[in-house]
């Protein structure tokens, strides 16, 4: 049974558990924190479960500090710092969730779908699917039995940080994600034992104030920089579509910002919406590592498509396991080299 336990401001102290099913409200204290307990039904990891979520080992908005992970971001009530600590191993976990700030309230509320509670394996799990999975996939469940897909229902936060990793590598997108939140986002709201440095991704006005020559020194040239300006331009109807159940009409009104495509997309769809179909067609390295991984042989695009069809609708559940069997493709010459312009 899934269980919500509403809990007082200290993060180390337990309340009374509910015993009914669904979630009861996390209560505020005289240090305005508002805290809950997930137990998740069946095996959870929430270190393998929200660490896609994370901008590399040195993002402003999500620090991993003292065995819990930090989180910072907004809602419609406001900033909020989020503390998520999980207690007891992989089969009797227990998720403790602490915010604070304007939006702790809220945040708390959009807790358990973002650490997977929507996101049902059991049918990817059951021994008829199991048994025709390919061999390295079922590796990779075994394991990591713990792994959710999370959805953080923050759609503009999530277009951003893609956009930022259009055709560049991955240090690039890092360290422009960390300059421009380092300086343009806001510090977290105040939190007892909270990490130094975590940071509040900018507001839509705030991305709109963003100088050129910032965008210049955060190492983002101008087509992404414009993309970005767009998807800002219309935030209120971008951040409505996490409501929208459908990925097919979420992709296609993110695709209709000029400068998103479907590779923009899928990334978008598989944090915010925790798609467990959504592949990233387009990907610099997905498709030679997914036939690498299936047989032997790298592919492109379409081979990596007709390659997954069997798995339609998990076909994000089987990449996310091809990866977590510990499978590494073979690499042949030199790596892409990061680009610099920011002195030219």
């Amino acid at each position: 049974m899934t269980v919500f336990a509403a809990k007082g401001a200290d993060p180390g102290v337990d309340a009374a558990a509910s015993t009914g099913p669904g979630a009861a409200p996390g209560r505020s204290t005289g240090s305005n924190a508002h805290s809950t307990v997930w137990e998740p039904e069946g095996p959870y990891n929430l270190v393998r479960t929200v660490g896609t979520l994370q901008c590399g080992a040195h993002d402003p908005a999500f620090i991993h500090h003292q065995g819990a992970a930090w989180l910072a971001f907004r809602n419609d009530d406001g900033a909020a710092t989020v503390r998520l600590e999980q207690r007891g191993a992989l089969n009797s976990a227990r998720v403790h969730a602490t915010a604070w700030g304007p939006g702790a309230s809220a945040a708390i509320e959009s807790m358990p779908t973002l650490l997977g509670a929507n996101d049902d394996w059991s049918h990817f799990d059951s021994p008829g699917y199991q048994a025709n999975l390919p061999e390295i996939a079922r590796k990779g469940r075994y394991l990591n039995p713990g792994l959710r897909l999370p959805s953080t229902g923050r759609m503009l936060d999530a277009v951003v940080r893609v956009i930022l990793e259009q055709k560049v590598t991955g240090i690039e997108a890092k360290r422009g994600w960390r300059w421009l939140l380092t300086r343009h986002g806001d510090t977290a709201p105040q939190a007892p034992g909270a990490p130094n440095g975590l940071r509040v991704p900018p507001s839509p006005a705030q991305w709109r104030r963003v100088p050129s020559w910032d965008w210049h020194r955060a190492g983002v040239d101008a087509h992404r920089s414009d993309t970005i300006m767009r998807a800002v331009a219309m935030a209120s109807g971008v951040e409505r579509l996490a409501a929208v159940k459908s990925s097919a009409e979420v992709t296609a009104a993110l695709r209709s910002v000029p400068g998103i495509g479907v590779w923009t997309a899928a990334e978008v769809l598989q944090r915010t919406h925790g798609c467990p179909d959504s592949i990233s067609v387009g990907d610099y390295h997905l498709a030679a590592y997914v036939g690498a991984a299936l047989t032997g042989q790298r592919t492109d695009d379409a081979g990596m498509v007709q390659l997954l069809k069997p798995w339609t609708g998990d076909r994000q559940r089987v990449v996310r396991m091809l990866y977590s069997s510990g499978f590494r493709k073979p690499t042949y010459g030199p790596r892409l080299a990061p680009e610099d312009h920011r002195h030219r």
